[in-house]
């Protein structure tokens, strides 16, 4: 049954947090001058994030982080620019700030009768500079630095924002008639090129912005589903549903940024996947217009056996076959009572076996993760200044126990995070089993505030590029799915390729290669890899860059590892595609698409 009191409460939350719908004058752009929430005037153009929030190294050549948004916001760090510099070779005397030349941005490409049409309607469009560049990129390393170069490629020729499905309809009929290119445009934090547009497409390429569409329909709490629209962020979601007493549970790392239209597209993943499921468990049902229509289910039954799920042409499809556009999706009570924890091992193979216990024995908390050495250190050299005396001894009082009285060698040691969630009584339940199977693996509870930090650490890891580039260092994550009997082999022997690849192209410094086991399945584990090097004296670093993370592709596929476990494949990785899915599978989504986009109209170029 459905709530109409639910919806107007949430009608009204959009209203007081939310966008305003664009003026709907023939050449508007959403409101930039009221006081709303509005993306692209406090997110940067050229880096990840808000624009007031930031790494930097101040006066004092100290490293803070600014802004007010987050739990590091505002404090000093103090082991962060010793580390920078140990880490990469890097100096603060070597310093490469961006080129700001939004001059080099291409005149656009427009289909006049397009715009005609577009006139008529009461959709917001727009081929403004600045609006067309904030939507020709995601966040690959190679896109951002082009950015900061002031070296801009093939951008969108127009912006469109619908405000609903029909108004995506239109949009959809329109582009078919007039055989313009759709690339839909919801959170942009995609790390596969997916947003690039093809330098080789001769027609108007547009945007389709789906960051008006943002509410939640309907929640019905019978069934405990609600009804969105997909182009909602995440946090946006997360705080809409606490308002009515509900959750998703679906936190990926860019949940601040990305959309739920994305997540559904690239197939994502998140960090409480261990209780609240990957996106396929979470979607009931979904709609979405592609050129031949609208695809959507007959009804919302929680399971159908009705042939191949008709979801799973649409989720991983990455914007090939059509735009979604609202998505049921399940929902469960706030969790009661939430835990953080932490737990520190001798070396990292006995933190992968502990990990693989709790898989085996099905009691892994709502996240669980594993850092190797590295990442330790490299979050250690995070943390913020201490404010107490007290604080400060009863730091180092544990650092002397562990490394001391129990013999952790700091050279070999790694720290796994824990985040529990549910029932108070089954919390304390769950959270005494765990600690008991890391205990035999030599396992040491390691605290709260750890464990807490290491996952708030998550939304501000990203920030680290944008300073690193600022200081001739440049770097990126990738992530894999691999069976338990080739966790240690792959975290080894990629993180072995990507130095010696370094070392191979001329890089003058040791890389940072380093890795996390960051989910947990009964099969195997997802393994997330970060690099990251000094590019002084090289003539074209992004170019190595890539020749590494190539490099370390093919040493994740050759290790047994998936193509990718939550980013998706985009243009990036789709040289892969073949062999990952083979011959007689790419022939299947082939003709997928052939039918349903039988003219590209959906053009990006992604998976084939």
């Amino acid at each position: 049954m459905k709530y109409p009191s639910l919806v107007i409460e949430c009608l009204h939350l959009f209203e007081k947090f939310h966008f305003h719908r664009p003026l709907a004058s023939s050449q508007s752009r959403p409101c930039s001058k009221c006081l709303c929430f509005h993306r692209q005037e406090i997110m940067k153009w050229n880096g990840w994030g808000y624009s007031d929030s930031r790494f930097l190294f101040n006066k004092k050549g100290q490293a803070e982080f600014t802004g007010k948004r987050y739990r590091l916001s505002g404090m000093i760090i103090p082991g962060l620019k010793d580390w920078f510099e140990s880490t990469f070779g890097a100096s603060l005397q070597h310093k490469t700030p961006p080129i700001l030349n939004s001059s080099a941005v291409p005149p656009p490409t427009l289909n006049e009768a397009l715009v005609e049409e577009l006139k008529s309607t009461s959709i917001p469009f727009s081929h403004d500079a600045e609006d067309r560049v904030f939507r020709a990129h995601g966040h690959c390393l190679h896109e951002i630095f082009a950015l900061r170069e002031g070296k801009l490629g093939r951008v969108p020729d127009m912006v469109v924002w619908p405000n609903c499905h029909n108004d995506v309809v239109k949009i959809v009929e329109l582009a078919c008639k007039h055989n313009v290119c759709l690339i839909p445009y919801g959170g942009g934090t995609s790390v596969s090129s997916a947003l690039e547009c093809p330098r080789e497409e001769t027609r108007s390429i547009v945007s389709l912005d789906t960051s008006q569409m943002n509410r939640i329909l309907w929640i019905d709490e019978k069934n405990l589903t609600a009804h969105v629209e997909a182009g909602i962020v995440g946090q946006d979601l997360e705080r809409l549903l606490n308002e009515s007493g509900y959750c998703t549970g679906h936190e990926p790392d860019s949940m601040e940024f990305s959309s739920l239209g994305g997540w559904v597209a690239t197939r994502a993943s998140g960090m409480k996947k261990n209780i609240y499921g990957n996106i396929e468990d979470l979607v009931v049902h979904v709609k979405m217009v592609t050129p031949r229509g609208v695809i959507e289910k007959s009804c919302q039954g929680p399971r159908m056996s009705t042939g191949p799920d008709i979801h799973h042409f649409i989720m991983g499809s990455e914007g090939t076959l059509g735009v979604v556009t609202e998505v049921t999706m399940k929902i469960r009570p706030m969790p009661e009572y939430q835990k953080y924890g932490s737990v520190v091992f001798p070396n990292f193979e006995q933190g992968v076996a502990c990990l693989r216990e709790v898989a085996k024995q099905r009691c892994a908390p709502a996240s669980i993760r594993l850092m190797d050495n590295e990442q330790f250190k490299f979050g250690h050299a995070l943390k913020p200044q201490v404010s107490s005396i007290f604080t400060s001894f009863l730091d180092g009082l544990k650092k002397f126990y562990i490394t001391k009285f129990k013999g952790f060698d700091p050279n070999h040691l790694c720290v796994a995070t824990l985040l529990f969630e549910g029932d108070r009584e089954r919390v304390l339940q769950h959270e005494k089993q765990v600690y008991d199977i890391a205990a035999k693996f030599g396992g040491l509870a390691a605290g709260e505030d750890n464990g807490q930090r290491g996952y708030m650490l998550t939304f501000v890891i990203a920030y680290l590029r944008d300073l690193g580039m600022d200081y001739y260092v440049i770097g990126e994550s990738f992530e894999t799915s691999v069976p338990w009997d080739r966790v240690l082999d792959i975290c080894r022997n990629v993180k072995a390729r990507i130095v010696r690849e370094c070392k191979d192209k001329g890089v003058q410094f040791p890389p940072l290669s380093t890795c996390r086991v960051t989910q947990t399945y009964d099969a195997g584990a997802c393994v997330y890899f970060y690099f990251a090097f000094n590019y002084r004296g090289l003539s074209d670093p992004v170019h190595v860059y890539e020749q590494v993370e190539h490099a370390a592709r093919e040493e994740i596929l050759a290790n047994g590892g998936s193509l990718s476990h939550h980013h998706g494949v985009g243009k990036l990785r789709k040289e892969w595609m073949r062999e990952t899915v083979s011959d007689v599978g790419i022939g299947m989504l082939k003709s997928v698409k052939d039918y349903v986009d039988p003219n590209n109209i959906f053009g990006n170029r992604n998976l084939l």
